[in-house]
């Protein structure tokens, strides 16, 4: 195991990270938004940095980790529970890519009504008191990506579901252009995956072949 990984090439690193910027460009470049779940979002982007995770932090720590069978598999578990562990301590979360504040504000006013009639504004945070939990709109502006964020101390795990499905299904229905970043996230994730496979496939070429020695002539004893 440990010989396995020791033997990764350093461009291979970026295979993982590439596949996702890849697909984000897809995302970006259909004509409908993508909305996923927050827990997906951040299992997904944690995978996506474990190649560079690999060879930066893990390898600085290999030497100290010492030669045991375990000692490669035990570094990546523990990155996968730190992964888990933030994942599990953030705010319920649900991302939408592939649109803008603007057009998804009244899909989430409709949903936050049928959900709730109680519903009310205020700014970018509609509350939803029968349902005991609140959501906030984060915009994050040129990269067409919008976060919905539950928040208030009463969140309801029910409540918060049937919201999250309710906009989940309503953004299907909904066409909106390609964004300008699916093509410019496909280019980078290309490079990047072409690098990881040229190292690679440089790495085994150029891998040195042992030979079995050939026996000498024998000796004639006389």
């Amino acid at each position: 195991m440990n010989a396995l990984f020791d033997a990764v090439p350093l461009g291979a690193a970026f295979l993982p990270l590439g596949l996702y910027l890849l697909a984000l460009g897809w995302v970006h470049l259909r004509r409908r938004p993508w909305a996923i779940p927050g827990v997906w979002d951040g299992i997904l982007l944690g995978a996506s940095l474990l190649g560079l995770v690999i060879v930066g932090p893990i390898a600085l720590v290999r030497s100290a980790a010492g030669t045991s069978f375990w000692s490669w598999p035990i570094m990546i578990l523990g990155f996968a529970l730190a992964v888990t562990l933030c994942v599990l301590v953030a705010r319920p979360r649900l991302v939408v890519y592939n649109i803008n504040l603007e057009q998804l504000r009244p899909i989430v006013a409709e949903v936050a009504a049928a959900v709730d009639g109680q519903a009310r504004w205020a700014g970018e945070t509609v509350a939803l008191p029968s349902r005991g939990f609140q959501v906030h709109l984060d915009d994050d502006g040129v990269l067409r990506t919008v976060s919905l964020i539950g928040v208030g101390g009463r969140s309801s795990h029910e409540g918060w579901s049937e919201f999250s499905r309710r906009i989940r299904q309503a953004t299907r229905r909904l066409r909106v252009r390609s964004s300008p970043w699916g093509g410019v996230l496909a280019g980078i994730g290309g490079v990047l995956v072409a690098l990881a496979v040229w190292s690679t496939c440089a790495a085994v070429v150029g891998r040195p072949q042992s030979h079995p020695r050939t026996a000498g002539p024998a000796t004639v004893l006389e």
